[in-house]
């Protein structure tokens, strides 16, 4: 598609024509908004180029679309290239490289600035698929009649041809090897659900970061599974072992051994941390290594000594409701404040026996004394699918304070769900995308800035 030359085959946008030029046998693509349409015509095809983005790096292949003097294109389907690019703190780029622009994101930085990655986009009747390196890291199958907000009506399949994208003057994104083949007619793809489709993309549109944080490989559940799930339901997931005493992962040689089982796969890479003894099990250089970490205040030690662990009745002691839930909160308070955390998970659960009585137990003064640790120590709170925990009450307080929030399921074994109750609670609370949390970069994560307490916490 390019000879390395100059620009023969395609043509320039009369809108900033300057900021697409040849250099060094690349296509470049640097300057103020503007757009580089192949001169052809495709509907089943694959496509493949080598990109290179820069720092501050945005741009985009655009696919079916159509040629456009000025302006984004309207027509077809963006494929996102942004690697680390972030936005600004009014207008945060969540989207990153591989997502199917506003339908189907990708959040987790799958490849880094400057150095060069092969993408590769497949196109079969109503089914796209996108691959970063090889690795297949997004799919979309489109509806027959897809939902699309005022504006997006005419992205959509149907046939046209590939665009490249200048965005603004501090992005600079190299292309080369740029290669395409049309394909011959295949069979539809079955949608998986047609009202799904549309859940999800009423999530994208607005750049949601619909991303389950809180996911365990057990049972059968394995990476290929999880990332199978995740192309079928448009969900970002986040992969965390338990890390702790008596946990699968107990020191810095099993975290090691962890992470090497995980690392190259598109998802994000938690730690749970487990107890209140993890601080003493782990160096801070190995917890650094992790994208983030969490814990919950489901295991802790009470004020007659016995180590409750509350999901398990046996070892569970309730012997005054009050009082419980008076040293729960104390123990939350000395948890959050202390170890070094970003996502307060399972987020008030309280013991089996207890939880009929919630909505009484869980005072608004109890509410907010959590709040307020969270927000003194800049944790983000879970809404749990599984628990369904917090309720609505306090994820407004929370919100109202500034709090952060992610999702997650805290799954027992193959069955990650759809995290229905976190859009319900979505919609029920007015959350907004800048109200979601979002990974710290290295030098801020809390293992680095507040380190590991001196003592447990009890």
């Amino acid at each position: 598609m390019f000879n390395g030359e100059n620009l023969d085959g395609w043509k320039i946008a009369a809108e900033n024509p300057e900021s697409v030029t040849v250099e060094d046998g690349t296509i470049k693509c640097n300057g103020e908004r503007s757009h580089l349409f192949y001169e052809g015509d495709f509907k089943n095809f694959e496509f493949e180029t080598e990109v290179k983005t820069m720092e501050h790096s945005n741009s985009g292949i655009f696919i079916h679309t159509k040629y456009q003097a000025d302006g984004w294109p309207a027509a077809g389907y963006e494929i996102q290239v942004n690697n680390s690019y972030r936005g600004s703190a009014e207008y945060p780029e969540r989207k990153k490289t591989g997502s199917i622009y506003s339908i189907r994101n990708v959040y987790y930085p799958i490849v880094n600035d400057n150095e060069w990655f092969k993408m590769r986009v497949k196109v079969v009747e109503n089914k796209i698929e996108v691959f970063v390196n090889d690795v297949k890291v997004n799919e979309y199958i489109q509806p027959e009649n897809p939902w699309r907000w005022e504006g997006g009506e005419k992205i959509k399949l149907g046939n046209g041809t590939i665009a490249l994208q200048a965005h603004d003057p501090k992005s600079t994104v190299y292309f080369r090897n740029l290669k395409v083949r049309e394909l011959p007619e295949g069979v539809k793809s079955v949608v998986f659900d047609e009202a799904w489709d549309a859940t999800v993309t009423k999530l994208m549109q607005p750049g949601f970061p619909f991303i389950d944080f809180h996911v365990h490989l057990k049972g059968t559940l394995t990476l290929d599974s999880i990332l199978q799930n995740s192309q079928k339901l448009g969900i970002n997931y986040g992969v965390a072992p338990n890390c702790g005493l008596h946990f699968p992962v107990t020191n810095d040689s099993s975290l090691y051994a962890y992470m090497d089982v995980v690392k190259g796969s598109p998802t994000f890479k938690g730690m749970q941390a487990e107890g209140r003894e993890w601080i003493t099990l782990f160096s801070p250089e190995a917890i650094a290594k992790f994208d983030y970490v969490f814990t919950d205040a489901m295991t802790f030690t009470d004020s007659k000594g016995r180590r409750n662990r509350i999901w398990i009745p046996e070892e569970v002691w309730v012997d005054d409701k009050q009082q419980f839930m008076d040293d729960l909160v104390a123990k939350i308070e000395a948890i959050f404040s202390q170890e070094p955390v970003d996502i307060y998970v399972n987020p008030t659960v309280l013991p089996a026996q207890l939880m009929p009585e919630y909505d009484v137990l869980w005072t608004k003064e109890r509410m907010e004394k959590v709040v307020k640790v969270l927000v003194e120590n800049n944790i983000a709170l879970e809404i749990n699918a599984r628990y369904k925990t917090p309720k609505a009450d306090m994820i407004k307080m929370a919100k109202e304070a500034g709090v952060k929030f992610s999702f997650g399921t805290n799954n027992t074994g193959n069955d990650l769900g759809r995290l229905e109750y976190c859009i319900q609670m979505i919609e029920e609370c007015g959350l907004t995308p800048n109200d979601m949390f979002e990974i710290k970069p290295d030098s801020l994560k809390p293992i680095k800035v507040k380190g590991l307490p001196a003592k447990i916490t009890g």
